[in-house]
């Protein structure tokens, strides 16, 4: 498998490409990472350096690597974080170029926006770039449950209506949405969800909740699971692999008290997943 990811990329730290090419890469999976900035280190420190990449120089980049004669085998695009239309447009331009040398491609998009806990922390133009053009142009979704919410203009909170926002946003155009931090009202004290949801079916996944702010943790999540669903064809086979790799990678990172994924360290955990948490289908 290859994947086109197309996202941020910090030298200390891992967040977007910085936190997503190592574990594809440790399944197995070929990685042309391009990125659309080059910081010292992620923005959540308030001070940073480094260069953000002008939309004309990432299209650059992915210019040369269609001359290179390989965008037809591409079998996914990824993106994260997009900091402004422009991007925006790149990431849309690549997604139909690949799809044009490979239509059987996919385009998985995590939307992000913000949390429920920070609220909405993007430019006021990027959530409207997400739904009126991006999403619907995508195959996978990642959001939080919050930004669900935000992309659908809907309030997902217990599972009927988390469902029923995933069904929702489905109709805008991706097949596939994976919900991540899921916080139904009626869950037991100290757990969190992630919630899958296909044309085939949806399943839900429950683990304990790590009590920590891990940057990166989405970047990690969007990017494994959109492999092993790629791989397999299998949503609740992606999810138990995604949530015990993840969970493993917060938990040893949390351990650590480290502020930073100790996304190497915890190699073992996307190479061979636990799989310890039951997957249950709701639909």
């Amino acid at each position: 498998m290859k994947i086109l990811s197309i996202q941020s990329a910090v030298a200390y730290g891992h967040v977007g490409n910085s936190a997503a090419v190592f574990p594809l890469q440790r399944i197995g999976v070929e990685v042309l990472p391009v990125y659309t900035v080059n910081f010292s280190n992620h923005t959540g420190y308030g001070a940073w350096r480094g260069p953000l990449i002008s939309p004309d120089d990432v299209r650059d980049v992915i210019t040369g690597i269609e001359e290179r004669g390989v965008l037809g085998q591409i079998d996914v695009v990824l993106s994260g974080y997009q900091g402004s239309e422009g991007i925006g447009d790149v990431i849309l331009d690549a997604v139909a170029r690949v799809k044009s040398a490979n239509p059987d491609a996919v385009y998985a998009c995590d939307p992000v926006m913000g949390n429920a806990k920070s609220g909405c922390f993007v430019a006021p133009a990027i959530p409207v770039l997400l739904r009126e053009r991006v999403v619907p142009n995508a195959d996978i979704i990642t959001p939080n449950q919050f930004e669900l919410g935000f992309l659908t203009d809907t309030e997902p909170s217990d599972l009927d209506s988390t469902l029923a926002s995933a069904d929702a946003a489905r109709v805008m155009g991706p097949s596939t949405v994976l919900v991540t931090s899921v916080e139904r009202p009626d869950r037991p004290e100290g757990t969190i969800e992630m919630l899958a949801v296909t044309d085939e079916g949806a399943w839900i996944v429950q683990t304990p909740h790590i009590p920590m702010k891990a940057n990166g943790s989405g970047d990690v999540t969007a990017a494994l699971f959109t492999a092993h669903y790629k791989a397999s064809g299998d949503a609740s086979s992606a999810l138990a692999h995604t949530v015990s790799s993840v969970y493993d990678l917060l938990q040893a990172t949390y351990n650590a008290g480290s502020r930073e994924l100790l996304l190497v360290e915890s190699q073992e955990f996307y190479a061979h997943p636990r799989l310890q948490f039951a997957v249950t289908r709701v639909r």
